[in-house]
């Protein structure tokens, strides 16, 4: 049963509850990761989390994660709109990946609105706060 996750946050989201709670929600860190192991249990998903501010570890992690996971569900922050090497690490752990935004990026500022993981994801998900991981994980759920 292909039912495995990671989870993998990017830069600046171990900082949510420092960030404008009108763009990124309420929660803490460690409270959206709660949520979001609450989420996957309803849809019988096993997660495994991982978080970085440094751009080469988490590609790191992309390269280690086909080890464990099944798929992807990928917020990387800032990266998404900038981060080339972020989206080959993506591609060359072939698996299934959905991008997750807690904000609308698409509503956002003109650099946001670019994402260099569009091309290689199954789906995009944002603009739904905490409730949009519940929907990405479901649309991995599928693609797996």
């Amino acid at each position: 049963m292909n039912n495995r996750v990671a989870v993998m946050h990017g830069v600046n989201l171990d900082m949510l509850e420092r960030r404008p709670s009108d763009v990124y929600g309420e929660l803490s860190f460690p409270q959206l990761e709660r949520q979001i192991g609450k989420f996957a249990q309803e849809q019988a998903l096993e997660t495994r989390f991982f978080h970085s501010n440094f751009e080469g570890e988490f590609v790191e992690e992309l390269h280690r994660a086909p080890d464990y996971a099944d798929g992807l569900l990928l917020n990387p922050g800032a990266w998404t709109h900038y981060a080339w090497a972020l989206r080959d690490a993506v591609e060359i752990a072939g698996l299934p990946a959905v991008e997750i935004h807690l904000s609308d990026v698409e509503s956002r500022e003109g650099w946001r609105r670019h994402s260099v993981l569009a091309d290689i994801v199954v789906a995009r998900v944002m603009g739904q706060g905490v409730d949009g991981y519940r929907t990405a994980l479901a649309k991995l759920k599928e693609a797996m």
